[in-house]
């Protein structure tokens, strides 16, 4: 599947070429063919359509210009690369049984989408006992923080996560107590880097990895190298299976066993998009959407209903802006949203 930051980055250029001088039909047939190629590329560029008609083309396209200095009518697709700024937002893909055709209503202030700046650092502690290092770190809900372990590693703690740190010079374990990490493993044959978590052992050497903990579950994301997927020892001692998960591995591991999906390290990425401040949804319930935004945020998304729980919806959304994401529901979705101080009920409409 073609990555989200493509797809807009090209809606971006088409729009900056609809809009220059000597537009042509062989042009416009040539843009409607690519926007009839998937449902992702329509919302993309009715979305940045939206944006330059309601904010105006200095706020979506002169980002980083330096002060007074106003965006040229007349630019080149390749151009605009650099001028450009980042255009990930929010997109939006309404899917709802057979309403797959349903109009997209523009979204007003595109550009003023909120962000939420995580303040302070992760809570730690440190001490050493007989050559052993221990530490602990903690993030808060909303917060996104990078620690620098005691191995030189290094580890990102999403939204509300707890990390037990305990390296010696014979090995290096890091129990995840709550939420999702990814891990930038500094190499060392000698000593295997092991994350334990919900009853399993993800171990590495150099690589790159996230380990999420849900209830009953366990999600391993690898975008590099590769590592071990195994059961803790049972209470026989018996070795448990394990899976060697390579890069675009993600591996979701419960009670019935694990399960291991096999995707391009771009897609695999894209799990991981929370550092960066967003979500990433395709053909996701509200339901699952819903819950999503509610690891980042003490506002908290509800639903009222069982109908309005089996939406779909699809799109790149900044997980600071649950309220925003409400607003989108109500314009493209038979959803009404009744908005409290400490929470907001999505009701069908």
């Amino acid at each position: 599947m073609t990555d989200s930051r493509q797809i807009e980055q090209q809606a971006a250029d088409w729009l900056v070429r609809r809009d220059a001088d000597g537009w042509t039909a062989r042009e416009q047939t040539t843009l409607d063919g690519w926007l009839g190629e998937s449902p992702r590329h329509k919302v993309a560029f009715l979305r940045l359509q939206s944006a330059w008609a309601e904010t105006g083309r200095l706020q979506a396209l002169a980002a980083g210009l330096p002060a007074g200095t106003l965006p040229p009518r007349r630019l080149s697709a390749d151009s605009t690369a650099d001028a450009r700024p980042d255009l990930r937002g929010i997109t939006f893909a309404p899917r709802h049984g057979a309403g797959h055709g349903a109009r997209i209503p523009g979204w007003r202030n595109v550009a003023a989408a909120l962000t939420l700046v995580a303040a302070g650092s992760a809570a730690w502690g440190g001490w050493q006992i007989s050559g052993r290092e221990q530490a602990q770190y903690a993030s808060t809900v909303g917060q996104i923080q990078t620690v620098t372990l005691p191995d030189g590693s290094t580890a990102t703690l999403s939204s509300d996560s707890r990390l037990d740190v305990r390296i010696s010079r014979g090995e290096r374990n890091i129990a995840l107590l709550q939420g999702e990490a990814f891990f930038d493993v500094a190499h060392d044959t000698r000593r295997p880097f092991v994350v334990e978590t919900g009853g399993r052992r993800v171990a590495a050497v150099g690589t790159r990895f996230s380990v999420r903990r849900d209830p009953g579950a366990v999600r391993v994301v690898v975008t590099e190298g590769k590592v071990r997927l195994e059961s803790q020892a049972g209470a026989d001692g018996r070795a448990q299976p394990v899976s060697l998960l390579p890069a675009g591995s993600v591996a979701t591991a419960g009670r019935n066993g694990v399960l291991v999906r096999s995707v391009p390290v771009a897609d695999a990425e894209r799990y991981l998009e929370w550092r960066d401040g967003f979500l990433t949804f395709d053909d996701t319930s509200l339901a699952e959407a819903a819950s999503e935004f509610n690891r980042f945020n003490t506002r908290k998304l509800e639903l009222a209903d069982a109908t309005v729980a089996t939406l779909r919806v699809g799109g790149n959304f900044r997980w600071s802006n649950a309220e925003g994401f409400a607003r989108l529901l109500e314009q493209g979705f038979p959803v009404r949203a009744e908005r409290h101080e400490d929470r907001i009920v999505l009701h069908t409409r």
